[in-house]
């Protein structure tokens, strides 16, 4: 029993350590070493190995958490949106969504690319997908659930696409999507294109 309390208390060290170091390193993240994450969490080397296989693996598994308590945060945001309408509240959560992707990037980069590269049944994709659905539903009732359907998986694709290839839609439409201001008016359009309203 003791041994296994021990163990679980390296782990989560380990887990807050990497998160502190990620966040600390911004894009920077090939400078996040074993060596720096142990050190920090008062363990030995071996422990990232015997817990998590890899560095690699240990840093997809913090940003995960990490993000997974943002797309919480989404699920989250009644409170906030109580007196808007349904395309209100859709804006407000694409611009929280679009301002926390931009402005933790390096994080935000390596999720979506896990997700696409080896999606999973509730990975933060999917969560997203989640946390939008029944806000686009609200948007567009005369819809079947199908469309409704599509029309959310439209909606998370463009802003994956609008977040991974900023400087190529840049280039091509002439909008700078790192600046707020731009991005907010370029998501109002897409949402308006998408939900045809």
């Amino acid at each position: 029993m003791f041994k296994r309390r021990y163990s679980v208390d390296n782990k989560e060290a380990i887990i807050q350590a990497t998160i502190k170091l990620i966040e600390e390193k911004g894009e920077h993240l090939d400078e996040v070493t074993v060596r720096e994450i142990c050190k920090r969490a008062g363990v030995g080397l071996g422990l990232v190995n015997y817990h998590f296989g890899n560095k690699d693996q240990l840093i997809e598994q913090c940003i995960e958490r990490m993000i997974n308590g943002t797309v919480e945060h989404f699920q989250n945001i009644r409170e906030k949106t109580d007196g808007f309408t349904p395309f209100e509240k859709l804006t407000y959560l694409g611009n929280i969504t679009l301002d926390f992707l931009f402005e933790h990037y390096a994080i935000s980069k390596i999720s979506v690319l896990t997700d696409m590269q080896s999606p999973k049944e509730n990975d933060n994709t999917y969560r997203t997908y989640a946390a939008y659905l029944p806000l686009v539903a609200a948007c567009r009732p005369d819809l079947d659930e199908a469309a409704i359907r599509r029309k959310t998986l439209y909606l998370i694709t463009v802003m994956q696409q609008m977040f991974l290839r900023y400087e190529i839609i840049s280039q091509i439409l002439g909008i700078d999507l790192r600046q707020k201001e731009n991005r907010r008016n370029f998501h109002t359009q897409v949402l308006h294109d998408i939900l045809e309203v």
